[in-house]
């Protein structure tokens, strides 16, 4: 779908600079900003290298693990339904301290993981849990303490203090983190947003996908 609405937003732009005769600003634009993503990303490499590497430090020093040990007892709390010797506990505590940290790139595997877990517990398989909603909801507000890559982009833009925005994300992430789970806590009984049990489990193999199967046969049975 996003690549559709892409795919659209071209055809328009290129359409109407066709239409007014603007053509060459198109050109020059694209050009420019192929220019431009190419210095960001160079620009960024050694700041995100330096700053990646002082979090793999603090890591290895077990600054991870603290901020685990921190985040089990809320997770106990906003979780009763998930036991705490559950798989699905142990990688939701690592997928959100790893974003607490900034780590995004080692709590994705995590935020996998809880969601798959967290499946095996669903009573109803077709709509997401209780449980896994929240998680979501969490997960895409986390609480970012070390907003690495946006300090990383305003350094690699020649901004003088790239870190002046430390204390606001904080605070901005900590109040929607907060307004997330206030607002999953106050929908979560009404009617409309219920689990739905009649509701069909997905298979896993799509029945539109009719091409797959064969596919898969066809790899499978060569020597």
């Amino acid at each position: 779908m996003l690549n559709g609405i892409w795919l659209a937003l071209m055809l328009v732009a290129v359409l109407y600079a066709a239409f007014t005769g603007r053509m060459d600003a198109v050109k020059t634009a694209a050009l420019t900003g192929a220019k431009d993503a190419v210095d960001l990303v160079i620009g960024l490499v050694g700041v995100m290298a330096l700053f990646l590497g002082l979090m793999r430090v603090a890591q290895e020093g077990g600054l991870l693990r603290a901020v685990q040990r921190g985040l089990a007892p809320v997770l106990r709390r906003l979780f009763p339904d998930v036991p705490t010797d559950h798989p699905a506990m142990g990688a939701m505590i690592m997928n959100l301290a790893s974003n607490v940290l900034g780590l995004g790139n080692a709590a994705t595997p995590f935020g996998l993981k809880a969601m798959a877990e967290l499946q095996k517990l669903n009573r109803t398989p077709a709509s997401a849990s209780d449980a896994m909603v929240l998680f979501l909801a969490i997960n895409a507000t986390s609480v970012s303490l070390f907003p690495l890559g946006v300090i990383g982009v305003r350094a690699s833009l020649g901004s003088t203090s790239p870190e002046s925005i430390w204390v606001p994300t904080i605070l901005a992430t900590a109040a929607s983190t907060a307004t997330a789970i206030a607002v999953h806590f106050l929908l979560r009984r009404r009617a409309f947003f219920q689990p739905r049990s009649d509701l069909a489990p997905l298979e896993a193999t799509p029945a539109g996908d009719a091409d797959a199967a064969p596919a898969a046969d066809a790899v499978g049975a060569a020597p």
